[in-house]
């Protein structure tokens, strides 16, 4: 490591690659409220957040746990539970005022058809306006999950209806 008077030590986020100051300036100074996505190994994670000097406030959240409590028997890591949980935040952000948001999918890796993009679709089917390219969004056979069984498909479907009825 670097030593000397010139030296400057970068935040620890920084240091761990936890957070890109430069990319988090500029969606702050939109004004607009984050969409913001997370992937863990197991499941996956959407809040819808503004900015406070404070600290940041979640205003609507939706994870896959919830739609294991709502019957959900698949893997909640999937392209077809990431589309969901997106449905169901878009769902409440559109009960709780929130029309437009821009993403925030932090440091991780993006990729064409993946599971960050299908929970962006789910929100963007729920309603919400959210600025993405089309060509980023899984098929609609991947989202279906037709990839993986045959009867995700109608558990997806069920899914939905559940959650336009809430």
């Amino acid at each position: 490591m670097a030593t000397g008077p010139r030296y400057k030590v970068a935040f620890r986020r920084r240091r761990e690659y936890r957070t890109d100051y430069y990319a988090r300036k500029k969606l702050l100074r939109s004004g607009e409220p984050r969409a913001v996505v997370r992937r863990s190994n197991k499941n996956v994670t959407v809040q819808f957040v503004d900015f406070d000097m404070g600290g940041d406030i979640v205003r609507v959240a939706a994870t896959t746990r919830e739609l294991r409590k709502m019957g959900w028997e698949y893997s909640c890591s999937s392209i077809p539970a990431a589309y969901l949980v997106g449905f169901l935040a878009g769902k409440r952000a559109l009960k709780n005022g929130i029309e437009y948001a821009v993403l925030d999918i932090g440091m991780q890796n993006p990729k064409h058809g993946g599971v960050l993009f299908a929970a962006v679709k789910g929100m963007s089917d729920a309603g919400l306006e959210i600025p993405h390219s089309e060509d980023v969004v899984p098929a609609g056979d991947r989202i279906k999950g037709k990839h993986i069984d045959g009867g995700i498909e109608a558990a997806l479907s069920g899914m939905k209806k559940k959650m336009e009825a809430e």
